[in-house]
């Protein structure tokens, strides 16, 4: 007995020890980010930098504007989550509860094996099937707005289908008998009653595939197009903070590297914010 209470409590420590590392590595990257970006931010000029819409470091004068790519990110964002959520939602419902069993045992490992594709083999899949389907579109560039959009909402797929799947399956089967005990349809019982019981779930896999696709890099930058300009349609090409970094942190220098840092700190506060804008939302629907 007395092994087994120093085993127990020691490996409470180390549990303790790694969530202390956790919180001390986000801490780390947050002092990094806000002591490197803030002072770039105040050089070039809050609203400048901002609410600029042009980016031209190699100028003279330099010009560091990242309205274009705050626009395009949130753009390609939003494109994916329309077409990624409802699809990823439905398809977690149908394996939830309309799949047969033997079928759920082939689908399931298939959208787990999509969660572990790395993202550059989804890019290459946009740039060699997506990017030459899209130039069938009149006026479609190819690498464009839609083609990044619809390359990020398969990509999210694994995220939304997962949650919400596990979501689904953790309401109660009351729910459902009950609703079928008041004359509902399967159908009706499933997204009349299972479904608004598991919107707290739901909303969870909503945020983290605006998270993933809010803050992907690769797959954008091969069929985004990455032009630093301001978006001019769906079928014209954008270029995404990320990929803004990514492009050009290899050979930058100076203020140049600190206005990429500080790009940094942008795409970090809009993630805070969505994740507060969830725990808010998640919030008020438990105090309804």
């Amino acid at each position: 007995m007395k092994r087994q209470k120093i085993m127990e409590r020691g490996m409470s420590w180390l549990f303790a020890l790694c969530a202390c590392m956790s919180i001390v590595a986000v801490v780390l990257i947050c002092v990094f980010l806000f002591a490197n970006g803030i002072p770039a931010m105040k050089e070039i000029g809050f609203v400048d930098f901002l609410f600029g819409t042009k980016w031209a470091p190699k100028n003279e004068p330099a010009s560091y504007g990242i309205l274009p790519m705050i626009v395009g990110s949130l753009c390609v964002t939003l494109g994916a989550v329309i077409i990624g959520v409802p699809i990823g939602v439905l398809t977690a419902v149908y394996l939830s509860r309309f799949c047969p069993k033997k079928l759920h045992s082939i689908l399931e490992p298939l959208v787990q094996l999509m969660a572990g594709i790395p993202s550059i083999i989804y890019g290459f899949f946009g740039l060699v099937v997506m990017v030459p389907l899209a130039r069938m579109i009149p006026g479609c560039t190819g690498v464009s707005m839609l083609t990044a959009a619809v390359l990020l909402g398969i990509m999210i797929l694994p995220t939304v289908i997962n949650l919400s799947e596990s979501s689904i399956n953790a309401v109660p089967n009351s729910y459902y008998e009950g609703a079928l005990a008041l004359g509902a349809t399967h159908e009706r019982s499933v997204f009349f009653a299972v479904l608004p019981a598991a919107k707290s779930g739901l909303l969870a896999a909503v945020v983290l595939g605006i998270g993933r696709a809010i803050g992907e890099t690769m797959a954008v930058i091969m069929v985004a197009g990455n032009q630093a300009a301001m978006p001019r349609g769906i079928f014209k090409g954008i270029r995404t903070m990320t990929a803004n970094i990514v492009l050009e942190m290899g050979y930058a220098t100076g203020l140049h590297r600190e206005a990429l840092i500080a790009t940094g700190v942008v795409l970090f506060i809009f993630i805070l914010l969505i994740n507060f804008a969830f725990a808010l939302i998640k919030k008020r629907g438990e105090k309804a």
